[in-house]
């Protein structure tokens, strides 16, 4: 078990042989002379980390997406699943991308501090809802920020959903920016969310996710901020009094290769993985909304105090952010300009809901996970 109160766990998809005869027998020969993940019997192993707690948003895709590779690959290719930050925290993860030394890795709030444009979605209820979100990543993500990470070395498979994030503390109710002053607040590494959080008038220190728990337990901290999955899944209400619905950001989750690496191995495997990875999506964004409610409901039920936040306040109070992105990100206003035009056609798109349970589509910033070892 963890320092922050979560066990360990990998998670290893593997079923018998089947089809891709012919990256078969690419594999092979990559598995006799060392190449990218050729294992002894000649299947595909792909080693992907993250650091999400059992039962997170995280973990949860995570497992699904292993299951459905070695499924829709009759067992050729499998996925061995590291979460709780086994294999280290999200700026590891990263540099492991790039060394070659796994294969796949989950980023949120880091791609903010490795790509400067990345930190659009730090920017204060940005992100509307799911829907929404579904267009920027058509507008956005895809022809701007993908070819951009692939030119620092990280191949954007999938965009996933870490989610809407919300305050917990110890000392009080959290309802206006005013309540958050002198508040000891962890937050990810990502500079835009610590910049975010001083113009609020709290007091943010980038900390590890791992380390979270026990800074809170220990009074280092007094707060954090993250989606309802996280939190749960962590057990963070188990050492915080108030839960917050401030909504403040959307992160989504990147599920992020190494140009290198991937690219060794073979053409037919790479594709199915994409594929699986992108299909996989709708459920994703089901099941997040179903934790937001569900969970919710279960941190009332542990007796965590839940409150609604004035978000027209917190927004006023963070236009500075908007302003210091625009003006100093390469592209930033133009990204900005992008996204927020996303969300005109955003609006009543199927199956979306905002992260906040009872809301509809459209309606607001809502509810549910992070990432620096982040969430």
């Amino acid at each position: 078990m963890s320092g922050d109160g979560v066990p360990d766990r990998d998670v290893h998809v593997s079923i018998a042989r089947g089809r891709l005869p012919v990256a078969l027998a690419f594999v092979v020969a990559l598995a006799s002379c060392g190449g990218a993940g050729g294992t002894a019997d000649g299947t595909v192993e792909l080693k992907l980390g993250h650091v999400g707690a059992p039962g997170s948003l995280y973990d949860r895709t995570a497992v699904e997406f292993a299951r459905r590779v070695a499924a829709e690959s009759n067992g050729e290719v499998t996925v061995a699943v590291f979460g709780s930050s086994q294999l280290g925290g999200d700026e590891t993860l990263l540099q492991k991308l790039k060394l070659g030394t796994i294969d796949l890795a989950l980023p949120s709030t880091v791609m903010s501090s490795t790509i400067d444009q990345f930190g659009l979605f730090e920017m204060p209820y940005l992100v509307e809802d799911r829907a929404h979100m579904r267009r920027i990543e058509e507008r956005v993500i895809w022809p701007t920020l993908a070819p951009l990470a692939e030119t620092h070395g990280y191949r954007i498979l999938a965009v996933w959903e870490n989610g809407f994030r919300h305050v917990t503390n110890d000392v009080r109710p959290i309802v206006e920016p005013g309540d958050l002053a002198g508040i000891k607040l962890r937050t990810p590494s990502g500079v835009w969310r610590v910049k975010l959080f001083k113009a609020l008038g709290a007091n943010p220190t980038p900390m590890a996710y791992s380390e979270v728990f026990m800074a809170l337990q220990t009074g280092v901290m007094d707060g954090q901020e993250n989606p309802l999955a996280q939190i749960w899944g962590a057990r963070l209400h188990e050492v915080q009094d108030y839960l917050s619905l401030t909504g403040h950001v959307y992160t989504p989750a990147f599920l992020t290769a190494g140009v290198g690496r991937w690219s060794r191995h073979p053409e037919d495997v790479r594709a199915l993985v994409e594929r699986v990875a992108r299909d996989i999506q709708p459920w994703v964004y089901a099941t997040a909304d179903s934790l937001d409610a569900e969970l919710l409901e279960a941190l009332r039920g542990e007796g965590t105090a839940v409150n609604e936040a004035d978000r027209a306040r917190f927004l006023a109070a963070s236009r500075t952010v908007y302003d210091e992105f625009s003006g100093t990100v390469e592209g930033g206003a133009e990204l900005l300009e992008a996204a927020r035009a996303a969300a005109d056609t955003a609006a009543g798109a199927e199956g979306a809901t905002s992260g906040t349970p009872g809301e509809e589509a459209g309606s607001g910033a809502g509810a549910a996970g992070d990432g620096s070892g982040a969430p």
